[in-house]
């Protein structure tokens, strides 16, 4: 009977965690489809953000940006398979090498590319902000893989991975600014684009920390646990032995 009534829940388990991860991968494929070719064509009139015309170099440093950042937003949800992990730990090496250098070079030029920003300091503080955030987070996944530690190098890049999809909630939370602009004369691009910088960013670390961060961290101490409980429950067993 036990059997039965465990198997059902794992199985949707299951189901719950391959339908999350099919929707993260296909947003984040779209929106790296829907934003890239614009900055791939060296024309800087088909930037999608207003640009400096004072700085030459803003549009360069969008498509030095937007490139790495397409890349990491693409290959960020390979890193979560577990078959691939299993199976083809070369391939998951190799992704994860890619992945991390596509961080830090999108991480550096944001920097830049905030810098040249038309659309206000503090849009430009969410970004620099971001920026840090993306290249610390990589750095202490870095570290703790390098030390062996498989769970908080997982723990860390699924920090990660949640400051690349602000990519894809900037977008969504400005689409969705936009469609509310028409209802409210007052609302400006300016601040929509602000709103939807901050949002994305704090949204997405908060989810994640709760809903996937949390739950692995658990786990984790269950395990640790599991362990002391069955040591200490050894001597008690002995002289019954």
């Amino acid at each position: 009977m036990s059997s039965m009534t465990s198997t059902p829940p794992s199985a949707a388990r299951r189901r719950w965690w391959w339908a999350l991860w099919g929707l993260m991968a296909v947003s984040a494929v779209s929106i790296a489809a829907f934003a890239l070719p614009p900055y791939l064509t060296g024309n800087p009139a088909d930037a999608t953000l207003p640009l400096d015309p004072d700085v030459a170099l803003h549009y360069l440093s969008l498509v030095a940006h937007a490139v790495p950042g397409g890349l990491a937003l693409i290959l960020g949800p390979l890193q979560f398979l577990t078959p691939l992990r299993n199976r083809r730990p070369r391939l998951h090496r190799i992704t994860g090498r890619v992945y991390m250098i596509s961080v830090v070079a999108g991480s550096i030029m944001a920097f830049f590319a905030a810098t040249f920003s038309v659309n206000g300091l503090p849009a430009q503080i969410s970004f620099y902000l971001l920026a840090v955030a993306w290249l610390y987070s990589l750095y202490m996944a870095y570290v703790h893989i390098r030390r062996g530690d498989v769970q908080m190098h997982r723990v860390w890049m699924i920090r990660n991975y949640a400051l690349t999809l602000a990519a894809v909630s900037l977008r969504v939370f400005l689409l969705i600014g936009m469609a509310l602009m028409p209802s409210f004369p007052s609302l400006e691009f300016g601040d929509v684009y602000t709103s939807s910088a901050w949002a994305a960013i704090m949204i997405n670390i908060v989810v994640a920390e709760y809903f996937v961060v949390h739950r692995v961290l658990n786990q984790m101490t269950r395990r640790r646990r599991r362990p002391e409980s069955t040591a200490s429950a050894a001597p008690a067993a002995a002289p019954l032995a």
